[in-house]
């Protein structure tokens, strides 16, 4: 079973086996950590609305500079972590960072302009470390820590934010 908050809903996924008392039961034990998920979802939610909904020419914008910027680093990374990669395709995505298909074309969303280079770089860095791990096993976290040590504490400012710039677009 599981949880997901999404805006302000909480979704619940049960086995259809599953009794309607052990999913109340279930959603009763978490009512502390949905209560917090919804509260953290509020909030970003009110901090989007006062930033203020990106226009088309805003996002437009943001499309250019990505396109320009990039490109650069996914070609300085890829020499430092020492691979390849097929296309480059800036997006602007609902979900997702960034992606690497298994033919080695890299994905990344537009809305990055709008965070830190550094997340900028963590984001580079993973999608291209997938050229040597198509996982997320621990030799894949391995080749992205090698490659940018602070990894973490860009992935966390991304999960901390993220919601909020995607709000800014998508809301």
């Amino acid at each position: 079973m599981s949880l997901e908050v999404k805006e302000s809903e909480v979704i619940v996924r049960a086995p259809l086996k599953m009794s309607k008392k052990q999913i109340e039961s279930f959603v009763s034990k978490n009512e502390e950590w949905t209560k917090k998920k919804l509260a953290v979802s509020e909030k970003q939610s009110n901090t989007a609305q006062k930033l203020g909904h990106l226009s088309e020419d805003e996002i437009n914008a943001l499309f250019d500079r990505a396109c320009e910027y990039i490109p650069k680093r996914v070609e300085m990374y890829a020499e430092i972590i020492g691979v390849d990669y097929g296309k480059i395709t800036i997006k602007n995505q609902r979900t997702r960072w960034g992606s690497c298909t298994k033919d080695g074309n890299l994905n990344f969303n537009c809305l990055l302009m709008l965070t830190p280079p550094e997340v900028i770089d963590s984001v580079v860095v993973h999608e291209l470390c997938h050229r040597k791990q198509m996982n997320h096993s621990k030799a894949f976290y391995n080749e992205v820590y090698k490659a940018y040590p602070d990894y973490d504490i860009w992935h966390k400012w991304l999960k901390d934010n993220g919601s909020i710039i995607m709000k800014r677009c998508f809301e």
